[in-house]
């Protein structure tokens, strides 16, 4: 595939096998659906829809993929757009500030083309209501001058499929959501599957690993194929410089020591969080705001980044009066847990639920 960008920053990718194929078998991204691992009803779904199109001969519906970071979405907008035999149109929400960039983009889309925008849910509201029409009827209007001079001039897009990807599904409006034809959730990995993808990986990456070592990064990567592979090189590095190059289960045990890498996954922002809501609050209830000055961090990181996978793992827990450490998060740390651990319920008003 050959890669072409745009003013807007926008990137083309045509699928024409060109000198540069020998790079991109180096990626660890699935290049067909029967290469993707895991998220088995998703990709059987979009099976069926893309042979639909394929049959037909005309674009599928619009496709519309949520689910948390690092779990396949971008993959699977260029899988689509390969299945297809098409160009892939790539952007993101926050780039496209105005409607003008947006109608940049779609008029030069070629016949049957994918479009993907990551992040489309902090797309500009201008942007967003010129985008109903190119979905819908495969037009935009774009207007020129100002005032009650301003002209409306129609542009015919040709017939392409959107491919959005959003974090936050929640913050989708309805106008928005109701265009996709084809609405997927991807979810979080099992270490089973992710054992498969670093054993692909590997092979990929020329490394050598074993199954047992396999296992033990899988177990540490969030149910997170991105944070997998990220692991596994580190690893590597590990095994190459410190050691014979194999990747064992002692050698990614210590790699993942020194780069603070528990065996739950956790980090070290992870474990500041857990700490400073044990040690420092007395397990919490406590504030989001007060909390992430704790450990010197913005909210949003602690809550976009940190709070989302421990929440999952069961060692925090957010209620209407704030946040709370779990008793698996005192045993996590090593600490007793009291009796009250993980409840909400306090005779006396906590200080530190004073901000949201």
């Amino acid at each position: 595939m050959s890669e072409e960008y745009f003013e807007d920053g926008s990137r083309l990718i045509s699928p024409e096998v060109t000198d540069e194929e020998a790079d991109l078998e180096r990626s660890v991204r699935p290049k067909r659906l029967d290469e993707f691992i895991a998220q088995h009803r998703v990709r059987e779904q979009l099976q069926v829809l893309l042979q639909g199109a394929i049959r037909r001969g005309s674009p599928p519906d619009h496709i519309l993929l949520s689910g948390p970071p690092g779990l396949g979405k971008t993959t699977l907008a260029m899988i689509v757009a390969a299945e297809l035999g098409t160009g892939l149109r790539m952007t993101s929400g926050p780039a496209i500030e105005r409607s003008g960039d947006l109608a940049a983009i779609l008029t030069g889309l070629g016949p049957g083309d994918v479009l993907f925008i990551d992040e489309i849910h902090r797309i500009a509201k201008p942007a967003e209501e010129l985008l109903y029409s190119a979905m819908e009827d495969f037009r935009v209007d774009v207007i020129v001058g100002k005032g009650p001079g301003a002209t409306a001039i129609p542009l015919d897009v040709e017939p392409f499929t959107l491919v959005g990807a959003t974090t936050r599904a929640g913050l989708l409006t309805g106008p928005m959501r109701d265009r996709f034809g084809f609405v997927a959730h991807l979810d979080f990995y099992e270490p089973e599957a992710l054992r498969h993808i670093l054993h692909r990986s590997a092979r990929i990456l020329d490394v050598e690993v074993t199954d047992d070592g396999a296992i033990e990064i899988a177990g540490r990567s969030r149910g997170t194929p991105r944070i997998a592979n990220r692991l596994l090189r580190r690893v590597r590095d590990y095994a190459e410089v410190r050691g014979d190059g194999l990747v064992t289960v002692d050698a990614a045990r210590a790699a993942l020591k020194v780069y603070d890498v528990d065996e739950l996954g956790l980090d070290r922002l992870d474990r500041a969080v857990l700490r400073a809501l044990v040690t420092s609050f007395g397990g919490g209830p406590v504030g989001l705001s007060t909390l992430a000055v704790a450990v010197g961090e913005q909210p949003d990181t602690v809550e976009e980044v940190c709070e989302p996978f421990l929440v999952r793992a069961g060692l925090l827990a957010r209620t209407p009066r704030g946040r709370m450490a779990t008793a698996a998060a005192w045993k996590h740390l090593g600490l007793t847990p009291p009796e009250r651990a993980g409840q909400a319920q306090y005779d006396a008003p906590d200080i530190f639920t004073l901000d949201p």
